[in-house]
């Protein structure tokens, strides 16, 4: 078969009779070699030629299959006449085949490979490379088998070596019989002969025939040893080991189908018995062990041992046991900061937190063993720091245990998932990896058991709270129950009191964790049976046991809403309660939503209280609980307050009550006191606040996208789930017009003076009439009627005290009017015409008339208060390290409170603090310290001063926010307390809280007054988590923590120098590497740069590898570890901004400012780290960028670090990673 054209026809004839002339007289193959040579060269043939390759191998195969035309073709391939590659491809697809009858040849093709294959440098030196290479991917069909269509030689030969291996294995299988063992039952090769196999003419004689067999047994034995060397050969095992990484589907299937047939035939007593030298190798079916190759560059692990060598001992208090807590320390931070009540995600805690874990697992380089448990753990300290939690309008404990016992399952089941059902291919390949047969399960399950199994040893850390303990009583006998032969249903177990239980059932944190997991088939009831788990059995049914728990149906029927009627609904939740379908029968003009009203009201009232909002927000249905309420919004909004309804209880709502509970709730779910452009970064121009009505709209409808793609995670899936079924259809802002109405109006308000009120329009009537409501008790003087006049309307109205002034307008057009009645009344105030107490009467009854109308009033009038708490203050941030600003200017003049401020302390002062006023303070409270937060210091000290007289139990919780805002006021404040969190972290200092660093050490205890003197010191960790999002000046923040990360670098170097630690960091296992690094760029040994000529040094260096850390876990937790987020879309542009930056400062087109050794460890820290733990990364850099940084790291003699980029580039890197493989050939 010919590969290309024959230029010649003569010129081949003249050979080919060259050759059989030489044959017959049996010449010498090397003056027949000469003569070839001669010949070709003076036909201007560039050699090695193709087309002499196929040439030869045409003629072996199989008519001059002897001795001497095998030497012929040696030498050929010896002095570089015809090209070894194509002539090796050639054979195999001929001698392969074929083996079984001609067993010689198959033995000369193989010894011919050793030869060759294993040398590959040689042959990608001639001139016609590229021409072989393409000739040899025509022969063996490698593009289309292997559906890489590059161009690249360097591609071919990655596909070439991997198939010439394959075959091999396909082959040994073979002969043993142990090809049925792959999944396809057959070799994706041609392992055998299509033709009929005839007795040739030498296959005669019994002992022709027992050498025949003995030969073939030796092949098999040689094949095996091949192999072996292909592993373990320099080149060749780099060039299988790229094409592992290149995660190609057919690749990826071809690592993994042999492995049951390889591990059979290893184990089997004929391998034993082969003499073979090199076939050891094969024996290891885990190919990553193999062909994995030692790299010199800098792994997780060495940051965490230069870490570990200054401060960062494990942290005591909270870090109970756990050696290596302070690698979660990020998952410490994130799960504290869900707890803040005065921020409302759009995004899932579940995502946040499954791709938080994914970038630890990976930078940490642990176990997903270690990782689950990392989550347990971290997830009990956020339960075990707020055990006795001060009070106040923030989420409480059952935010937290929904944390550990909702959310952490559902993260610990989506990444089950995501193992258990990867792709096919995907899954094939890693199997291969890691030595695992397909069927067995992904590890991830497995890990979860051990990990909850190992969890049962942190007693401390499980204890429950007090509210929880009857909880984990029923838990722990509940499994007693079960392992005791008593099954019984979980709604009935709630009415089981353990006081009938005849031994003690005592529970811990340990019961509810392992009954989340069964409840979400995570685990089964095996683990009951866990050593250790139950204390006993029972052998009786507890006589308490109910015969019939109440359902739906009880409730239905007005049952009380007891305990266990809860348990019995949660346990077959019902759909669409807020969004309740038309029925049947209805034929009303009026929305179907009106006839639920008593239903709907029942139903805000009960998810209103903080918690039940933060519990949304960590599920992520925030979106879909704003478009559930705002057609309740639009329609009871549009309702005039004579349509009500009677309670079974007597009590009656109206239609502003319902819209009322609803707009509170809804406004709860976006920052509504704030502009929709709030935070400045530095010069940047400020950046628009995301939660909004329309981005909320925006994320729901991006739900339902998502619900037509079978490929996206387990996550959407929920939330497309949830948003399909209230509404298969996008639902926009403008389908809610009075809605959309006020938002304009509001954001109008907000962001300039009010305007747009005109004499005489419906609007200016109802200003008159709620004026009129709000301030018919005054009467001064012969005055009898109230002239109320603001800057930009004047309106009047008779006193008269009878209620039936209330106007009987919807909610909707009291509120457009209510930012004109409030500015009114206080101007008014402000000019003497109503008192400071008759203003906070009129807004009382206003908010009386629409509790609504909060949201749109903050007054202005004016009042002077005295400070009362400047001591607290100072004490509640004396432990983190601040100075905290005087409360009064010089010492004298009494702080006062603006205007607006005042006037809305006044008014929410008022309210009692009951049930039916908490859900509208707690719509007010973040409006009002936002307010108090923006005006000039001291306002939040005196505001909190106030509600402390109002409130006594809420002290502690109102000092701690008038603490938070001195950062608001003073970059200063801000510095010391990032530092006071570097330093407590790393165990710098001793402080009242902790002096052992770590988790404990930052976090602390929570806050609250645990400590003699009524309040206890803060952890600097958990001020700051909760005032950056206050902090409007990101830019300085972040250039703060960089010189401070710069700072400490410095710090714990020179620590490490004076301690006589640099021996250790030499020696460190994980750090040998850095060492290596530095030394064989200095001058200098070791010994000398620890007589500190050369710290500075050191001190650069650290400094870059910190730099790499910290910018490569910045870039991590913004855009994940893979694409799986929703932030990962960004990531492609800013890393790519950032490549190109790199790869031009190493092309010399950039001067760079900083040290020549902190800019070294900073690119090979910044590209190591990427390539071992953010692979995906690399693939979406541009080939020509990665080149380019292969290239400048090649010349620094980093060319393990340039090949590792190059080898998970992607397809587009496998030609110049094969290349570079190729020429470190030694």
């Amino acid at each position: 078969m010919a590969v290309v054209s024959i230029q010649s026809s003569s010129l081949w004839d003249c050979v080919l009779e060259l050759t059989e002339v030489a044959q017959e007289k049996g010449s010498d193959p090397l003056l027949w070699a000469l003569q070839v040579s001669s010949n070709l060269n003076c036909a201007g043939v560039v050699l090695p030629c193709p087309e002499l390759a196929n040439l030869l191998v045409s003629h072996i195969c199989w008519a001059n299959n002897v001795p001497i035309a095998w030497k012929f073709l040696d030498k050929a391939l010896a002095f570089k006449i015809a090209p070894p590659l194509l002539v090796l491809a050639l054979l195999s697809n001929r001698v392969i085949p074929n083996r079984s009858s001609r067993p010689a040849a198959y033995r000369l093709y193989m010894e011919l490979l050793k030869r060759h294959a294993l040398a590959l440098k040689s042959h990608t030196e001639g001139p016609n490379f590229h021409k072989i290479m393409n000739s040899v991917d025509n022969v063996l069909h490698l593009s289309q088998i292997f559906g890489l269509q590059a161009s690249e030689p360097g591609v071919i030969v990655v596909e070439f070596i991997f198939s010439i291996v394959c075959q091999l294995v396909d082959a040994s299988l073979d002969d043993e019989g142990l090809l049925k063992l792959t999944p396809e039952k057959k070799s994706k090769w041609v392992t055998k002969s299509q033709d009929m196999e005839v007795a040739s003419d030498d296959n005669y004689g019994e002992k022709r025939i027992e050498h025949q067999e003995r030969l073939k047994n030796l092949n098999t034995a040689m094949a095996v040893e091949l192999i072996g060397q292909f592993l373990q050969n320099k080149v060749t095992s780099r060039i299988l080991y790229l094409a592992r990484q290149k995660h190609a589907p057919t690749l990826g299937k071809f690592c993994s189908t042999n492995t049951a047939a390889c591990c059979e035939f290893v184990s089997s007593e004929k391998f034993r018995s082969y003499d073979c030298r090199g076939s050891s190798a094969a024996g290891n079916c885990s190919t990553c062990k193999i062909l994995s190759r030692e790299c010199k560059m800098i792994s997780p692990h060495k940051f965490h041992e230069v870490m570990a060598s200054g401060s960062l001992a494990c942290s005591a208090g909270l870090c109970h046991g756990a050696s290596r807590s302070a690698l979660w320390l990020p998952l410490d931070l994130v799960l504290e900061d869900l707890m803040d009540g005065s921020q409302v995600n759009a995004t899932s805690a579940v995502e946040i937190i499954t791709g938080l874990l994914k970038v630890l697992q990976a930078f940490n380089g642990t176990t997903w063993h270690e990782t689950f448990l990392g989550l347990w753990m971290a997830a009990l300290r956020l339960i075990q720091r707020e055990r006795d939690p001060i009070e106040g309008p923030v989420p409480r404990l059952d935010t937290r245990l929904c944390l550990l016992l909702t959310i952490s399952t559902l993260v610990v089941a989506d990444l089950i998932e995501e193992e258990e059902s990867a792709p096919t291919d995907e899954m094939e390949c890693t199997d291969s990896i890691h030595g695992k047969e397909k069927e067995v399960l992904g590890t991830r399950r497995g890990d979860l058991v051990s990990s909850l199994q190992s969890l049962g040893d942190y007693k401390g850390l499980l204890a429950p709270p007090h509210s929880v303990i009857s909880a984990a009583n029923q838990a722990a006998a509940k499994a007693m129950m079960f392992i005791s032969g008593i099954n019984v249903g979980t709604a009935y177990f709630e009415c089981v009191s353990m006081k009938d239980m005849p031994l003690n059932c005592s529970g811990n944190m340990h019961h509810l964790i392992v009954e989340a997991c069964i409840a979400r088939n995570l685990l089964d009831t095996s683990a009951y049976f866990w050593p250790g788990y139950v204390n006993g059995r029972i052998n009786q049914i507890p006589h308490t046991l109910p015969v019939q728990v109440p359902s739906w149906s009880s409730f239905m029927k007005g049952a009380p809403l007891t305990s266990i009627l809860k348990n019995a609904l949660v346990s077959a939740p019902a759909s669409r309660l807020l969004c309740p379908p038309v029925p049947a029968d209805y034929s009303g003009s009026d929305s179907h939503l009106i006839s639920y009203g008593p239903m709907l009201n029942v139903l805000l009232v009960g998810i209103a209280p903080v918690d039940c909002v933060q519990i949304f927000s960590l599920h992520g249905l925030v979106p879909q609980l704003a478009c559930s309420l705002m057609p309740i919004c639009e329609v009871f909004g549009s309702c005039v307050p004579n349509v009500s309804w009677t309670l079974p209880t007597g009590d009656e709502v109206s239609a502003h009550a319902v819209f009322s509970n609803a707009f509170a709730l809804l406004l709860k779910l976006w920052r509504f006191n704030h502009p929709p452009l709030e935070h400045g970064v530095g010069d940047v121009p400020p950046v628009g606040s995301q939660l909004t009505p329309e981005y909320l709209l925006a994320v729901r409808n991006s739900h339902l996208v998502s619900s037509g793609n079978i490929h996206s995670d387990r996550c959407r899936r929920r939330l497309s789930s949830v948003a399909s079924s209230s509404s298969p259809k996008p639902i926009f802002l403008d389908s809610f017009p009075k809605l959309k109405v006020w938002y304009r109006q509001h954001l109008a308000c907000i962001a300039s003076t009010l305007t747009g009120l005109v004499h005489g329009t419906p609007v200016h009537q109802i200003v008159d009439g709620l004026l009129n409501m709000m301030f018919r008790k005054i009467n001064r003087a012969s005055q009898s009627v109230t002239t109320i006049t603001s800057g930009s309307s004047s309106s009047s109205g008779t006193g008269n005290e009878d209620t039936s002034l209330r106007p009987k307008l919807p909610a909707w057009d009291v509120l457009e009017a209510v930012p004109f009645v409030v500015d009114a009344a206080l101007t008014a105030c402000a000019h003497g015409r109503l008192s400071p107490r008759e203003l906070c009467t009129g807004l009382k009854d206003l908010a009386d008339f629409l509790p609504a109308s909060l949201a749109t009033i903050i007054g202005q009038a004016p009042l002077q208060i005295s400070l009362m708490f400047e001591g607290q203050i100072k004490k509640i941030l004396a432990a983190t390290g601040v100075d905290v600003p005087s409360l009064v200017s010089g010492g004298r003049s009494p702080a006062t409170l603006p205007l607006p401020l005042a006037a809305f302390v006044s008014l929410t002062i008022t309210y009692k603090l009951d049930k039916a006023s908490q859900r509208f303070l707690n719509l007010a409270g973040p409006a009002l310290e936002t307010l108090a937060a923006g005006c000039p210091w001291p306002c939040m000290p005196i505001v909190a001063s106030l509600w402390t007289q109002k409130v006594k139990r809420w002290s502690d919780f109102l000092v701690f926010s008038a603490s938070r805002t001195v950062f608001l006021h003073n970059n200063h404040a801000v510095v010391q307390l990032l530092k006071s969190c570097f330093t407590a972290t790393l165990g710098l200092n001793v402080t009242p809280i902790s002096s052992n660093g770590g988790v404990g050490a930052l976090l602390g205890h929570g806050f609250g007054s645990h400590f003699c003197g009524g309040i206890s010191p803060v952890a600097p960790g958990i001020l700051y988590l909760r005032v950056y999002r206050s902090i409007r000046d990101m830019m300085f923040i972040r250039e703060e923590i960089i010189s401070l990360l710069m700072q400490f670098v410095r710090e714990i170097a020179c620590s490490a120098v004076s301690k006589e630690r640099m021996g250790k960091l030499k020696k460190a296992k994980n750090g040998i590497e850095i060492w290596t690094s530095f030394t064989c760029h200095s001058n200098d040994s070791v010994p000398q740069v620890r007589t500190g000529r050369k710290l500075w040094w050191v001190v650069a260096m650290l400094a870059g590898y910190a730099l790499a850390y910290f910018a490569m876990l910045c870039g991590a937790f913004s855009w994940g570890a893979d694409s799986s987020s929703s932030a990962s879309r960004r990531r492609p542009k800013i890393l790519g901004t950032h490549m190109e930056f790199l790869a031009s400062a190493l092309d010399g087109k950039i001067s760079l400012g900083c040290n020549w050794a902190t800019w070294r460890a900073y690119m090979s820290g910044f590209l190591s780290l990427m390539v071992a733990c953010t692979p995906t990364w690399v693939l979406e850099v541009e080939v020509e960028v990665l080149k380019r940084l292969s290239k400048g790291l090649r010349q620094w003699n980093e060319e393990e670090l340039a090949f590792a980029l190059l080898g998970v580039g992607g397809v587009g890197t496998m030609g110049v990673a094969a290349e570079l493989i190729i020429e470190s050939e030694t």
